[in-house]
């Protein structure tokens, strides 16, 4: 053996010896032996050798140190085993029909089923349910399944379409556990509340969270709404919001989600004040039907082109748009252009502020209308009629009128066509503009627009809701002829009405 091999071999032993001390020296210092250096001594016989292990015993705090949660967490508790029996979820399915046209432009008609979910809660010892009137549209069955799982079928009472608010009534069963409805007018902004429902599809769900504004509007026809916190997704629509006594403060009617493919929780849901289902509520079990105060005006808010026509510099108000004939409106003397500034003494801040005062107020009474006319003040006295629909919203069906256009109400009647505003679902579900409910036969307008027409533009100019199409209109065909853009069935249109003839 050379001397060069053996100093090669000196120093693998010497690597050896070193690498296995730090091994040993390793091991021991992690708790291990000498057994888990040598492979094949840590198995007995091919078996798994259990772990060592200890778990804690004690949690890091006691119930004491976390007094005031404990007694909120117990609070939360009893409040949702109070308030949960009384929900529902609501089961739909019907058949809709749907026009096609073939190759040789002939209509056919296809059926296809439907089906559909949502939420509701018990009001009265009866089985009286409350939702909203978008769960169960156009839905020939309607199922209710209750807390513990029992399932019955359910008729519909009746239906507030502008409030999106509908009334069932349960089918066999019972007794039946209803909620206090409470008082929404004493809600405050940032109040704990709790969101019931049926989300998804996955039974009976709580969420909580915080009143974040008051006074929120989706849509012209739709009285303020409560904006919260609470999540609320797709199957909670018809469901309570609750307050810490369990008392139903709201209905749960619509999210806010920038996306109508997959529309989830984004920190921003609606819900239809107490106040005003109570009221429908009462009024479709008792007469089937809502029952509001009409006056007979077209109003719109008082932005700079209106003051500017109207010459007005008062801070408050609604500007009347038009007034119709034989209506509560015209029976006290009130005229297109004028100003409403206050009403029973509250003083007019919006249209959609006016329009709730109005429907708000009981058939048959008189009030009080602050009004600015041309630079002078009056004050009006006029006795609430009875609402239809869409009696605000548009005028009724007349012959058309020849010659000079003297106020945009001789306008609109000559061209005669009635629109209602969008419905909260139908504005979630990214739509914009107005829907034609009728033409009349004699208007300048038949035989161009039909009812169920989508108009989204007049003039190029979009348009948010019947005062402003109404508002829009009734300017350009005063003068010229109009293009509308509209969607029918599904289609993109274009559609001019004339200009009115003028007098000589």
């Amino acid at each position: 053996m050379n001397a060069s091999f053996r100093r090669l071999l000196a120093l693998a032993v010497v690597f050896l010896t070193a690498f296995a001390a730090v091994s040993v020296l390793r091991t021991c210092r992690t708790g291990g032996s000498l057994r888990d250096l040598i492979p094949g001594l840590n198995k007995e016989d091919g078996r798994f050798r259990p772990e060592t292990f200890t778990l804690p015993e004690r949690a890091p705090l006691s119930l004491g140190d976390v007094e005031l949660l404990s007694r909120l967490n117990d609070e939360y508790s009893n409040l949702t085993k109070a308030v949960v029996p009384s929900v529902v979820s609501i089961d739909t399915a019907g058949v809709r029909t749907e026009r096609l046209l073939d190759l040789w432009g002939r209509t056919r008609i296809r059926r296809y089923p439907t089906q559909g979910m949502g939420s509701g809660v018990i009001v009265t010892k009866e089985g009286h349910v409350v939702t909203n009137h978008h769960v169960i549209a156009g839905q020939q069955q309607i199922q209710v399944t209750l807390h513990g799982g029992k399932t019955h079928p359910a008729r519909l009472i009746g239906e507030d379409t502008m409030l999106d608010i509908a009334v069932l009534k349960i089918e066999g069963g019972g007794p039946f556990e209803p909620l206090k409805m409470g008082d929404s007018s004493e809600v405050q902004v940032g109040q704990i509340v709790f969101a019931v429902g049926n989300p998804f599809g996955l039974g009976e769900t709580i969420t909580q969270g915080i009143i974040s504004a008051k006074e929120r509007s989706l849509s012209d026809n739709q009285r303020d709404l409560f904006q919260t916190d609470a999540a609320i997704n797709p199957g909670n629509s018809g469901g309570p919001l609750v307050n810490l006594r369990g008392e139903i403060i709201g209905i749960n009617v619509a999210i806010f989600t920038p996306d109508r493919e997959k529309p989830g929780f984004q920190g921003v849901g609606f819900s239809i004040p107490s106040n005003d289902v109570k009221d429908a509520l009462f009024q479709i079990l008792e007469r089937g039907r809502p029952i509001r105060g009409f006056l007979g005006v077209q109003m719109r808010d008082l932005d700079p082109a209106v003051r500017s026509a109207l010459q007005y510099q008062g801070a408050d108000g609604s500007a009347i748009l038009g007034v119709s004939p034989g209506s509560p409106a015209e029976t006290a003397g009130l005229q297109p252009w004028d100003v409403v500034l206050a009403f029973n003494g509250e003083t007019i801040r919006t249209a959609s502020q006016l329009f709730s005062l109005v429907q708000g107020t009981r058939v048959g009474d008189a009030v009080t209308l602050n009004v600015w006319r041309k630079g002078q003040l009056m004050e009006l006295r006029a006795i609430i009629g009875e609402s239809g629909a869409s009696a605000p919203k548009s005028l009724p069906r007349q012959e058309t009128t020849q010659g000079r256009v003297r106020d945009p109400e001789e306008v609109l009647q000559a061209l005669g066509v009635e629109v209602r505003d969008l419905s909260v679902p139908e504005r979630m579900s990214g739509q914009r503009g107005v829907v034609v409910t009728g033409v009349n036969a004699n208007g300048l307008a038949a035989g161009k627009l039909q009812a169920g027409d989508l108009i989204i533009t007049v003039q190029s100019s979009p348009i948010s809701g019947a005062r402003e199409f109404f508002l829009h209109l009734a300017a350009s065909a005063a003068v010229q002829e109009t293009t509308l853009q509209l969607l029918r069935d599904g289609q993109p249109m274009r559609v001019t009405l004339p200009a009115l003839p003028q007098r000589e």
